[in-house]
């Protein structure tokens, strides 16, 4: 299910203009009659409960040699100590820090050598650590695992040095205004409860915090008998167990605390603004809704479906042009309430007020009058078919499973499903009625602030002395000796088949049967910069938003109504994709291609879209986060680059239809389209089912330029973009490289960044920025390599008085790679982190489509992960580092910083 959106780039979409159309727009079409109610595949599960208590499920999944442990314990933000409301959170944190017989170094040095893919998160009633590995490996992430289960070190010294850390991770949180929406929500909605205080926690908290306290929580809460162990993927149950016995079978069992009591009072109504510095403003209705214990929460998960649908009449205010974009979300869910959202995103000019009464009169509507019964039939559908889909990824399984047991107390997944499938339109209108009501509504409304254009500034490059910690080897325990074998390339797992249809379209198959279900995903190549014609930047966007509005044959609402009859999504447009059952493929394919080559693209909608990105431009312009964007590429490109076009909302409104539906017939064409099938369907199939509902597609045009022309390499500058609402600088350095995707000395710079970093504090950008002095949560770093152009970009976020001290160290740290060999343990290290993502890479259906669809587009071999490694292999690490040497300007950096106004 959608979540409601937490990160204002979940609103926005590059290179020209905002389209706030979120979805893209699930088309449908209608057939004679609805699909029966899927059938759900049974799983195969494997329990164990060891005699201390300890929960195991493990659920074999074969997609890839690949296993994902998430093990979780029964605590979060409901049990920390009144006034810390942080605390489970830092001791998350903490068991990086060192755990039993493990220092801080070691845990980050098997992570990475593991193939740097975990993390963890904090929740209300739930934490969870959670890893995806090789299917080998999994012996050694089990026993990194029950040492930290054994015993968080939690000491003074690794506190002091983490809290900087996680204090930035509040200062980005609330610099973030979704986020800042949420905590005020729950204070409101569930004041007098643990749910009114978010699991984030606060920097005073945090300043109060002590190792002792820390480690007193974790002796309280972290014990088998209050964790639920989760294991997907590639594993042999028995053999698993056994481990787990060894591993676990001797960590005492605990007496527990008892939990607060959750006692709920009746919801005030509150009405608030909040400044934003989204291009648009955001009205906002949230109800209170049934938590997960509650036998109301499956009909509530219809209700909210029901109201998100594209057919319904929140939505219905986008297409009658009264929001940019609108729709209803099940947002937080806790054990014993939940709370849901309409929302609706409005030009900046628009009456917010006029909105939200609008939304709210919306709603009263349905809660008083019922809701439609075939849009019930069609969320129960949806949600089963939902389930199906989030099997065919082994990260996924992992955390289905997880949120079902230990964030909702069931015995699996299933069980929702099985509720699901018994929801009646009784029973959704009756919680309509019963938890829709505005009189205890809280309303909002996100406004954004005016912000300054970018303006030069000196830069901070050099403005500080700083020493970067020197890299040592690590030792690693007995246990995990086997990580300092040198890693062997893996066998590619995959076995895509290709094949070229006559009129062009070059279409990929990877057969999978894990599931009864199928995903098309494609793209129709192309170059906005290179292909609008001149005076018309926004056409592109314009199109965009019309691919929703059916095809020649069914409007708007009758090619919704059709998905909803297969329980199929389904996005139009030059990227598209279907994820579709089985047995309704034929019927989804036919809809897919109907959207793709005969869009409606009629001309009262496009009215109502050209000024619905007229607006979203209007506002767009004036945002920090655009701005800082643009202040980027101006310092990175030639002042005519076709890349630095932009619209403006005076030539989205001198459009016409015909310029439209030109641009369309100029770029929609099949020898560019690139189509990647997968799932429960041999090669034979689906080039049949693709031929018979693309073969026809013809086009007459030549064929155009859609490659940028090469860049010369950029020169240093450096700029501030303000932002009010924000407390944390944002800061991105980049710089143009002169070279591109085939050029051979990508792979040894690939190396030299996963020695930079991707390793956490096993890598120097984490350790010295993060570990070592606390100035950030998050630095990364990327080297994007494209047909004609490579950026390597580094960002960071930080209090603006740290952000010099973490720039001087990032200078630091590429002199220093450019100068210095890295040392053998970091080369051993950044090998086995590339080479182990591969198989890590393949963990999802959906990361295989995408990564095959990716290779195809930019020419290169389908294997080329196992090519590439093949050549890591081989790299010395002067190589690695001449490679930097040659390539990496430090000094050229161009450095844009969005955030508050200098003091």
């Amino acid at each position: 299910m959608a979540k409601f959106p937490q990160d204002p780039k979940s609103f926005s979409r590059w290179p020209f203009l905002l389209t706030v159309f979120l979805p893209t727009i699930l088309a449908a079409a209608s057939v004679a009659q609805s699909a029966p109610l899927p059938k759900i595949s049974p799983a195969e599960v494997t329990r164990y409960t060891l005699p201390n208590g300890l929960r195991v499920v493990i659920v074999p999944n074969h997609l890839a040699p690949v296993v994902t442990v998430e093990e979780n314990y029964i605590v979060g933000g409901d049990e920390t100590p009144k006034g810390f409301p942080g605390m489970a959170h830092a001791q998350e944190h903490m068991a990086f820090r060192g755990c039993g017989d493990l220092s801080v170094d070691q845990i980050a040095a098997i992570y990475a050598q593991l193939g740097g893919d975990n993390d963890a998160d904090t929740q209300q009633n739930i934490t969870q650590f959670f890893e995806t590995i090789p299917s080998q490996d999994l012996e050694i992430a089990l026993h990194a695992d029950a040492d930290c289960m054994r015993g968080i070190a939690d000491t003074q010294a690794e506190w002091n040095q983490e809290r900087g850390a996680i204090e930035q991770e509040v200062a980005r949180d609330l610099s973030n205004p979704t986020y800042n929406f949420l905590v005020r929500m729950d204070k409101d909605m569930f004041a007098g409860t643990p749910y009114e205080q978010d699991a984030l926690g606060t920097k005073p908290s945090f300043d109060a915090t002590t190792g002792a306290m820390l480690k007193s929580f974790q002796e309280k809460w972290y014990a088998p008998n209050n964790a639920i162990l989760v294991i997907t993927g590639q594993v042999d149950p028995a053999k698993a167990i056994e481990t787990i016995k060894k591993l676990y079978g001797d960590i005492p069992r605990k007496k527990l605390p008892a939990r607060p009591a959750i006692h709920l009072r009746p919801v005030k109504a509150e009405h608030f603004t909040l400044p934003s510095d989204f291009p648009y403003s955001i009205a906002i209705i949230a109800y209170r809704m049934p938590g997960s214990d509650s036998t109301d929460f499956a009909a509530s998960r219809v209700l909210s479906d029901v109201l998100a649908s594209q057919r319904a009449d929140i939505y219905g205010l986008v297409p009658a042009g009264k929001a940019l974009d609108a729709g209803f979300e099940l947002g937080e869910t806790y054990r014993k309430a939940g709370a849901a959202f309409a929302y609706a995103v409005i030009p900046t000019t628009a009456d917010a007020k006029a909105m939200e009464q609008t939304l709210q009169t919306t709603v009263a509507n349905y809660a008083s009058n019922g809701v439609p019964a075939d849009l019930v039939e069609a969320a129960r559908r949806s949600e089963v078919a939902s389930f199906e889909f989030e099997r065919n990824s082994i990260p996924g399984l992992a955390s289905l499973w997880s949120q079902a047991l230990a964030g909702e107390g069931r015995n699996s997944p299933e069980e929702d499903v099985e509720q699901i499938e018994q929801v009646t339109l009784e029973d959704v209108n009756r919680i309509a009625k019963e938890y829709l009501v505005n009189e205890n509504a809280i309303v909002a409304t996100l406004i954004p602030q005016p912000s300054g254009q970018a303006v030069a500034s000196k830069g901070f490059g050099g403005a500080e002395k700083a020493a970067p910690a020197a890299t040592k080897a690590v030792t690693f325990p007995a246990w995990a000796e086997s990580l300092t074998q040198a890693v062997q390339v893996p066998k590619w797992n995959l076995r895509p088949v290709e094949s070229t249809l006559p009129n062009g379209i070059h279409l990929i198959v990877e057969t999978e049967h894990l599931t009864p279900t199928i995903t098309i995903t494609g793209e129709v190549r192309h170059e906005t910069a290179l292909e609008v014609p001149s005076g018309q930047e926004g056409v592109a966007s314009v199109l965009d938003g019309l691919f929703s509005y059916g095809t020649s044959k069914l409007d708007r609402l009758a090619f919704q109504k059709a998905l909803d009859d297969i329980a199929a999504n389904e996005s139009g447009g030059t990227t598209f994709q279907l994820e579709v059952l089985k047995p309704y493929l034929d019927r989804g394919l036919e809809l897919l291609a109907a959207n793709e080559l005969d869009p409606a693209l009629p001309e009262e909608a496009f009215k109502i879209v050209q000024q619905q990105t007229a607006d979203s431009v209007a506002g767009l312009l004036k945002s920090p986060d655009y701005r800082a964007h643009r202040a980027t590429l101006e310092a990175l490109l030639p002042k005519d680059d076709p890349a630095l076009r932009q619209a403006t909302p005076e030539r989205v409104s001198s459009l016409t239809l015909k310029d439209v539906q030109s641009y369309y017939h100029k770029t929609f064409r099949p020898d560019v389209t690139k189509i990647v099938v997968i799932g429960d369907i041999s090669p034979e199939e689906a080039q049949k089912e693709i031929a018979k509902w693309f073969g026809n597609w013809k086009t007459e045009n030549p064929k155009p330029e859609l490659d940028l022309p090469t860049v010369p390499a950029n020169k240093a500058s450096a700029s501030r973009v303000p932002d009010p609402t924000r407390i944390q600088d944002e800061v991105t350095l980049s710089e143009e490289l002169p070279m591109d995707r085939f050029d051979l000395d990508y792979y040894p710079l690939q190396l030299a960044n996963h020695i930079l970093g991707g390793g956490f504090y096993a890598t120097r950008l984490y350790r010295d920025l993060r570990e070592k002095t606390g100035y950030v949560y998050n630095v990364d770093e990327e080297l994007d390599a494209g047909r004609t152009r490579t950026q390597f970009v580094v960002s960071y976020g930080a209090d603006p008085a740290n952000v010099p001290k973490a720039r001087a160290l990032i200078d630091q740290d590429l002199k220093t790679m450019q100068n210095t060999a890295p040392s053998e343990a970091e080369m051993k290290q950044a090998r086995a982190m590339l080479i182990r993502q591969i198989p890590l890479g393949e963990s999802s259906e959906s990361q295989i489509a995408d990564g095959l669809l990716a290779r195809s587009l930019i020419g290169l071999p389908l294997d080329e992960p196992v090519r590439a490694a093949e050549r890591y292999e081989k790299l010395s690490a002067e190589e690695v580092r001449a490679a930097f040497s040659k390539w990496i300007r430090p000094g050229d950096l161009v450095e844009v910083i969005e955030g508050p106004a200098p003091k």
